[in-house]
């Protein structure tokens, strides 16, 4: 279905027009009570009352589409308009979370299953085990669409998958005859054509790529609110905590259907097995983009292959769980009210009803592990030698786009017990196997060198803290405090599951923190040797010092300013000693949590706490950043029973 693009639309003016509103997305601009007896105009005139209702900046009130059912979100795209308004970021939300709701495509994609079923000579399905982003391009507001075909249906397209299996080709010529990326694509031009043979019969392709399709599904959206947030970025040569939430769309664990034929030159059919065989692998390597971050996979039913793992650990989050996108309680209501009905304000602002979805997600192990690394070899490394390690490992865009070396997934993510909603609730749990692979772009001869460098650094993370929201913390009740009020709990234990004997002598810890601190001292010396076997010079014995310490400033870096502690002591008020110590009377500022301590807010920008604490069970583990100056040097010398792990 075509509608005609209506106008920009104007600023909503008063009114004292009493007709009833016009159905729209409404957007409370100011006030916070009812209506006070006054009803809203259609251009969101108050006459009186204290609910001004104004329509979305988006969408222009009076000339509002009416789509069909089955109308596409890039049909619903085109009503969409550049945000001028305080509320753009919650109508964003608000819009896309209605667009996920309506694309159910069910009839269309029944059709393009048959389709493609029709017209293969060889088609197989493929599961996607969490997310997938392929294509497609940036829309209002910069958010990321997928690809989608002419009518608007997501898809992958034919040339895409051509691609994956030409590049799992070459990739696979290379390492069987030890040849360059050049040579190997000659060979190819047999299965895929080339325009730069001599040879006419392998200068057209001999196979068919069809698009593939998501699988019809009645239950399921085709579409999927997704989130991406880059949390740290890079400032004059120091790391910069700046969370920039932004929403888009992926698809969530679809099935597709993959079809091929041989082309019209060509009736050998093992060219065509071969050619599926070759596409089924690099599908499992991943397709689209973030694919070293979990998006992308897709795996024949029924089938996992293990071929570039080489470590995995089961794990379990207690406490703040990991969670994506943000979810509007009442998709027609987008702000919230009190127990009175009236709005309710922040900074003079409307404040967002909006729940966190909770979601094991593996860029969360990735973005942790990439903070660890970072905190570390700023300890030791010049920050410009930094950057460029923490992009060959874990990718990156600045200066240059870079793949990386390390590919992060998460199998069998779970939320078995969501956040407590209410007193009696118990914590929230999540669980999974988060494995660590080889991309294919890692140089063969730096595979060990990885491997050993990833081992420690994820040992280290685990036992550093926790991971999301609340990782600086671990897990404590707040049922107790008067008056009561959620969140109910506050911090996150990431625990690991020992399966097998080689676990046990991975991650078993000592029974006393004497031990526990040889322990820790050698797998920072392991990081450190890992680092060196991969090519960077440095001392570890010459820390550096990261920028200025004050009271109020210091860096996250574990450097000569840093210091890590093993402690033990008695559970005071449902918290563990390090933590109780933290949050005691005695380093309290003005009858409140010290800032320069425990994290805090100044205008937008967020402060976060310079101190880590891991809850081991017997003993904590305490990192403290910029510690040579106060509040942070008492807080140190409040602590009883300690051991130094760092500095070694």
């Amino acid at each position: 279905m075509v509608f005609e693009r209506p106008n920009q639309p104007k600023k909503p003016q008063p009114s004292t027009n009493m007709n009833p509103p016009r159905k729209v997305i409404n957007v409370p601009v100011s006030g916070h009570g009812g209506r006070g007896g006054g009803s809203s105009s259609s251009h969101g005139g108050h006459s009186g009352g204290h609910q001004p209702a104004t329509p979305s900046p988006w969408l222009n009130a009076d000339n509002e589409p009416k789509p069909d059912p089955e109308a596409s979100f890039v049909e619903y795209l085109r009503w969409m308009r550049s945000p001028d308004s305080d509320y753009k970021d919650s109508t964003k939300v608000q819009i896309l979370q209605m667009a996920e709701q309506g694309s159910k495509y069910f009839q269309r994609l029944q059709q393009l299953t048959k389709r493609t079923e029709l017209i293969a000579q060889k088609s197989f399905k493929v599961q996607c085990p969490w997310r997938i982003r392929v294509g497609g391009h940036r829309g209002p507001e910069s958010i990321l669409l997928p690809a989608f075909d002419a009518l608007g249906i997501p898809y992958i397209p034919s040339s895409t998958l051509r691609g994956v299996a030409r590049t799992q080709a070459i990739r696979e010529i290379m390492a069987q005859q030890n040849i360059d990326w050049k040579n190997a694509e000659k060979q190819i031009a047999a299965w895929f054509g080339s325009v730069e043979t001599n040879n006419k019969k392998e200068q057209a392709g001999k196979v068919v790529f069809l698009d593939a399709y998501p699988l019809p599904n009645q239950n399921q959206n085709v579409l999927a609110v997704d989130m991406a947030n880059n949390i740290w970025q890079w400032d004059n040569n120091t790391p910069k905590y700046s969370p920039n939430p932004n929403p888009f769309f992926s698809l969530e664990k679809p099935m597709f259907l993959i079809g091929l034929r041989l082309a019209s030159n060509c009736q050998d059919n093992d060219i065509l097995e071969k050619v599926k065989q070759w596409l089924i692998k690099g599908l499992q390597a991943g397709v689209g983009s973030q694919i070293n971050t979990g998006y992308g996979q897709l795996n024949p039913a029924g089938k996992l292959e293990k071929n570039h793992e080489f470590f995995r650990v089961e794990f379990v989050i207690e406490g703040q769980l990991i969670h994506g996108r943000q979810k509007l309680k009442d998709i027609k209501q987008p702000y919230q009210k009190d127990r009175d009905g009236n709005f309710r304000l922040s900074q003079g602002k409307l404040k967002p009803d909006t729940i966190s979805n909770p979601e094991v997600r593996p860029v969360a192990f990735k973005s942790m592990l990439r903070y660890w690394f970072r905190t570390f070899a700023l300890g030791i490394l010049e920050p410009g030698q930094v950057q460029e390690w923490e992009n060959n490992i874990f990718g990156g865009i600045n200066p240059s786009k870079q793949f990386g070396w390390l590919m992060v997934r998460v199998l069998e993510g779970k939320t078995i017990r969501d956040n407590a909603a209410n007193r009696n609730d118990d914590f929230g749990e999540q669980s999974g196997i988060l494995t660590l692979n080889y991309s294919p772009e890692i140089p063969q001869s730096q595979k060990q060198n990885l491997e050993k460098l990833i081992k420690n650094l994820t040992w280290l993370m685990f036992h550093l803290g926790g991971i999301g929201q609340g990782a600086r913390r671990p897990l404590y009740s707040r049922k107790d405090r008067n008056p009561p009020r959620p969140p109910w709990y506050r911090g996150c234990n990431l625990g690991c599951n020992l399966i097998t004997e080689s676990d046990n002598n991975f991650w078993k810890l000592p029974d006393n923190t004497r031990q526990f601190q040889e322990l820790f001292k050698t797998k920072i010396r392991n990081f450190y040797e890992a680092l060196q076997a991969l090519g960077v010079n440095f001392n570890s014995r010459q820390l550096r010092t990261c920028g200025i310490v004050r009271n109020n400033q210091w860096t996250e870096a574990i450097d000569a300013n840093c210091r890590i502690f093993v402690c033990s002591g008695d559970e005071q008020f449902g918290k563990s000693y390090a933590l109780s110590v933290l949050h005691s009377d005695e380093l309290k500022f003005n009858n409140n949590y010290d800032g320069n301590l425990c994290g805090k807010t100044q205008g937008n920008r967020v402060i976060p706490s310079p101190i880590w604490i891991a809850d081991l069970g017997d003993y904590q583990v305490v990192t403290v950043f910029g510690a040579n100056e106060n509040p942070r040097r008492k807080y140190l010398e409040t602590l009883q029973n300690k051991l130094q792990i760092f500095p070694l």
